[in-house]
């Protein structure tokens, strides 16, 4: 099993980016998928999470309406497109098997995002 995001970096206040999720040795399309952050010092934070058939999705109160979640089956491949990006948004970005805040052990390496000017 390996997820390996990528897509991050640093971009100033009120930028976009968007993250990717690459997905490996399981059946992508059968598992609903999580984004989780982390910043310095602080706990893991659920993000966004997305079920199998993109039907039904979560946001953090903190992403909602500037954050989208998105996955393309047939490419094994979860997204996450970041809008007017805050100096708060800034942390390590994981992509995670399973709704909820899934356990350490299903996440992937992570990506850093930085928001900074």
């Amino acid at each position: 099993v390996q997820l390996v995001e990528s897509g991050g970096g640093m971009v100033q206040p009120g930028g976009s980016l968007k993250l990717s999720c690459a997905a490996s040795g399981f059946i992508f399309s059968y598992v609903d998928m999580t984004w989780v952050r982390q910043a310095p010092g602080k706990g893991p934070e659920r993000v966004s999470s997305i079920n199998t058939g993109s039907s039904r999705t979560y946001y953090a109160d903190s992403v909602n309406g500037r954050f989208t979640i998105s996955r393309d089956n047939a490419k094994n491949t979860l997204y996450l497109e970041m809008k007017s990006l805050k100096p708060e948004d800034t942390a390590l970005y994981y992509c995670a098997r399973g709704w909820g805040l899934p356990h350490r052990a299903y996440w992937g390496q992570g990506t850093q995002v930085t928001v900074s000017s």
